[in-house]
């Protein structure tokens, strides 16, 4: 730092605080030293408490922020002659929110917090001042977020186009293969020499078992891109909600009785039967009870429920819940869940088994679900008091259909 020659305080205090009476300007000079700094010297070191003012003299000054590891600093703007630097944290007595660094030789009038704080209590235009030119920062560092935004959900709208076309193009492709795959191993399965010897029909039996998880998982990932490019058509029928339900339960006997977990179904009498699409509420329902009992410890429960209910329109709907007592799920996942490929907690850890405890998936089933409701004019959502693997407080998933979907 070096001393300045020549520089007339009070002119450069009338840059910054237009309007100032003269008896303040002179006031705040006597308050003030002229400072001069080399190039690259910092000036405010951004999360530093520090307690100087200044007002730049003569030179230029860069600020910066630190945006992330990745990212590093962003420039928020270059400061010169006449600029505030440094006040917005004296006033809200908090550290640094950025960086200020000289880019060339710098001169600066520096003031104290107290003599700053001195000032601001005695002259109410300098407290104007101020609050107008912080203002007028906030708005400029605003739009220059906004636009940052902008680009960044351009850039983010096309790589997921990008991600959705690969999947359905990947999907398809191997749709076909795992069709002939699966019609081989039937042809096999029928030969007699097959059928009398157990480790080689065992080996089929496990070949059938995965090409039917690989089925239904590529058909999973094409029901996503239908939800995402809005192909998701309806073909009204009637819906006997109540066997669907008790048959759903049924087919997931052998899984549920593997890990000793209960499933209850308690209907209302006056649950009605709906006009919707029976193959999609049907997989609606599927997923529901297929995240419950992933969810779920063994020994749990998972208990399907249905009832009337008025819609948020007063039109008349009905409601299926399905309850666990599985792991719960914290407040900051529960609208996530619904997006497509979402996983929560640690997906290497997870295993791979269809129900088997927090096991794997592709992260699609409740975006179909969401997808389902919304193409029939209903809703879902989640209810959880947190996740807890030790007490177990559960999750329940709701879903209201309406009894006539809308017009498309």
């Amino acid at each position: 730092m070096t001393e300045p020659l020549n520089f007339d305080k009070a002119s450069l205090l009338s840059l910054a605080f237009r309007g100032l009476a003269e008896n303040d300007l002179r006031e705040m000079a006597t308050l003030t030293r002229l400072c001069t700094y080399p190039a690259d010297h910092i000036l405010c070191l951004e999360g530093a408490y520090e307690e100087i003012f200044y007002i730049i003299a003569d030179g230029n000054a860069v600020i910066t922020k630190k945006i992330s590891e990745e990212e590093g600093e962003r420039v928020l703007r270059i400061a010169g002659k006449g600029d505030l630097v440094g006040e917005m944290a004296l006033i809200q007595n908090s550290p640094r929110s950025a960086t200020v660094r000289a880019t060339t030789e710098l001169t600066v009038l520096e003031m104290g917090k107290k003599d700053f704080e001195t000032m601001l209590s005695r002259s109410p235009s300098m407290a104007i001042n101020i609050i107008r030119t912080t203002l007028d920062r906030i708005l400029e560092n605003d739009q220059m977020a906004i636009r940052d935004l902008q680009k960044n959900n351009k850039v983010l709208r096309q790589l997921d186009r990008n991600k959705m076309e690969f999947i359905q193009v990947a999907a398809h492709e191997l749709r076909t293969p795992l069709t002939i795959v699966k019609g081989y191993v039937n042809v096999l399965g029928s030969f007699p020499e097959l059928q009398e010897n157990a480790a080689l029909k065992e080996v089929m039996e496990g070949i059938i078992k995965g090409s039917e998880r690989m089925h239904e998982v590529v058909n999973t990932m094409l029901d996503v891109t239908r939800i995402e490019n809005e192909q998701l058509r309806i073909s009204p029928a009637p819906v006997p909600l109540k066997r669907i339900l008790h048959e759903l339960s049924g087919d997931f006997r052998k899984a549920v009785e593997d890990r000793n977990i209960e499933i209850i179904v308690e209907q209302d009498e006056d649950t009605p039967a709906i006009n919707a699409d029976p193959s999609l509420i049907q997989k609606a329902l599927y997923h529901l009870i297929i995240n419950a009992i992933k969810f779920t410890p063994d020994g749990g429960k998972v208990i399907l429920r249905s009832r009337p209910v008025l819609m948020d329109n007063h039109a008349p709907g009905v409601e299926l819940s399905i309850q666990d007592t599985g792991i719960g799920l914290d407040a900051e996942h529960h609208e996530l869940v619904f997006e497509k490929f979402y996983q929560v907690g640690n997906v290497s850890i997870h295993s791979s088994g269809k129900t088997s405890f927090k096991g794997g998936g592709p992260g699609a089933g409740l975006a179909i679900v969401r997808g389902v409701a919304r193409a029939h004019g209903g809703k879902v959502w989640v209810e959880s008091k947190g996740h807890d693997e030790v007490n177990f407080p559960g999750c329940t998933f709701y879903l209201h259909l309406p009894i006539d979907p809308p017009r498309h």
